[in-house]
């Protein structure tokens, strides 16, 4: 994928619907089974607000060569206050970087 675009593994997916309600594009919708589902995945703002909330790391930002990625994705798994953004690259490496969510929009 050459956009901004998120892609929703609908075999991770317990249909919380947690990112459904963040979207704010209103972008994510439930299939029958109630898995979440992006119907127009170019139309991703790539805000990253359905990452933060997946608590099963079912949803993966993918980081085009625009982003600096080279084709990687990026996943997040909250635990407690911290945010842990994990980025792999498309050769399979994954870095972790923790983030303190109570202390990131300080300045």
């Amino acid at each position: 994928m050459n956009f901004m675009s998120i892609h929703i593994d609908k075999e991770k997916c317990i249909g919380c619907g947690k990112c459904i309600i963040v979207c704010p594009g209103s972008l994510i919708y439930q299939d029958n089974n109630g898995k979440a589902f992006i119907k127009y995945p170019k139309d991703c703002w790539g805000c990253t607000a359905c990452l933060k909330q997946c608590s099963v790391q079912a949803i993966k930002y993918y980081l085009g060569l625009d982003m600096g990625g080279g084709g990687g994705y990026l996943t997040i798994k909250k635990e407690a206050e911290y945010l842990d953004w994990y980025i792999t690259t498309k050769e399979g490496k994954t870095k972790k970087i923790r983030i303190n969510s109570k202390e990131a929009n300080k300045y």
